[in-house]
């Protein structure tokens, strides 16, 4: 695979096979700890061994030529060093060109150079695709110009890319994931001070599976920049009372002292932010001590908040994530990522992951109409690049 991909390189660019830099960055799936990250909470993601490859080659021209086996519908995409400002003609490679726009202000960006990209995370699933391909493109020019910059400050760098270059007003959590993943580990992350420590993801007899609804959606067009900005408003009002930096400074006993400020819908939105605050940092506790049953509460606990006072699963999550809650093999499980579609994650017995992707994707179909996809998950490490072959998970 490696081999033909490299031959694909070639085949569309030219030159050597030993010029060919390898890079990649993870996806990532969210354990607990959702709509959080913006709200200045705890989360508590790991980055996946699926991700996006970058094969990239420096250059001596003023141009950067951009292909994605992905979407090679697109062709490939040329952009000039002179202009590197938004386009939507340029789709999917405005993610990697606004990376490097965003180089040029901190470092010498003096020739271009070719990038072949394949990712193998399903698209709109909701395992965050854009901050894979963001910090593989920061990793890899990192390493082209020799910038010398650290991973936290490129993670920083990938998310101000996405909400200021893309207009997605996104947290810092998937970029973070995906850029200091660790194999075998979760990370717990303050998303408001930014300290964090990594959690050994001891699951003994169990797997996470993925389940993808197989409804596509896109962050900029859903209700996740609405949903923001009704906790903004609902933050200040309460700052006007309380000493607070944002809602994961905010106790549910402070927020029952207070809703009285808040409108109804701010209550309910506000509400799903402190508590899940609140069980993220108890699942943390349960995992450090092996107590995956209490675990698998939280996360139950978890996708009613969010289907209820968050109101952003749907009806494609919710039979996914009820169909699982009543096989025997289950953990835990609820929605992870933004919602609106996408993904669940599910702790599940190893033996009974066979039957569990059969009875669960069967309801599943029948309510829905068309079939869910199964993933069993490894966790991985963070967005590198890439030296030996073995290191490639394909």
């Amino acid at each position: 695979m490696i081999k033909q991909l490299k031959t694909e390189f070639l085949a569309r660019f030219g030159g050597r096979e030993e010029d060919i830099r390898v890079f990649f960055a993870p996806g990532r799936v969210n354990l607990i700890g959702e709509h959080t990250d913006y709200n200045g909470g705890h989360v508590l993601p790991c980055a996946l061994h699926i991700g996006t490859y970058a094969f990239a080659r420096k250059t001596d021209h003023p141009f950067i030529r951009f292909y994605s086996k992905n979407f090679p519908e697109k062709g490939v995409i040329t952009v000039s060093l002179d202009e590197l400002s938004y386009d939507a003609a340029h789709s999917w490679a405005n993610y990697p060109k606004g990376m490097v726009a965003a180089f040029a202000e901190l470092c010498s960006i003096d020739s271009g150079f070719d990038v072949f990209y394949y990712g193998n995370i399903p698209n709109g699933a909701g395992l965050s695709s854009s901050a894979s391909i963001e910090l593989a493109t920061a990793v890899m020019v990192n390493a082209l110009y020799s910038a010398g910059i650290e991973m936290l400050e490129l993670v920083k760098i990938s998310q101000k890319v996405e909400n200021k270059y893309i207009g997605v007003n996104c947290g810092i959590m998937d970029q973070f994931a995906v850029g200091m993943g660790k194999w075998d580990h979760a990370i717990l992350l303050n998303c408001q001070t930014l300290t964090y420590r990594y959690l050994p993801l001891v699951l003994n007899d169990c797997s996470i599976v993925i389940a993808n609804t197989n409804k596509q959606r896109g962050l900029a067009d859903s209700a996740y920049n609405e949903r923001r900005a009704t906790c903004e408003a609902a933050l200040a009002k309460l700052r006007q009372v309380l000493k607070i930096q944002s809602l994961g400074d905010l106790t549910s006993a402070q927020l029952e002292q207070c809703q009285h400020l808040l409108s109804p819908i701010e209550q309910k939105r506000v509400r799903h932010a402190v508590t899940e605050n609140e069980r993220t940092m108890e699942a943390a506790e349960a995992l450090e001590r092996g107590d995956l049953a209490r675990f698998g509460e939280l996360m139950k606990q978890s996708h009613l908040s969010l289907c209820n006072d968050y109101e952003v699963t749907g009806a494609e999550l919710d039979a996914l994530v009820e169909a699982a809650w009543k096989h025997e093999g289950t953990i835990g499980a609820r929605m992870t990522g933004a919602g609106f579609g996408g993904c669940t994650v599910n702790i599940v017995k190893d033996e009974h992951i066979p039957s569990f992707i059969e009875q669960v994707g069967r309801e599943y179909k029948q309510k829905i109409g068309y079939e869910a996809s199964f993933y069993v998950a490894k966790i991985g490490g963070g967005a590198r690049e890439i030296k030996e072959e073995k290191e490639m998970v394909l």
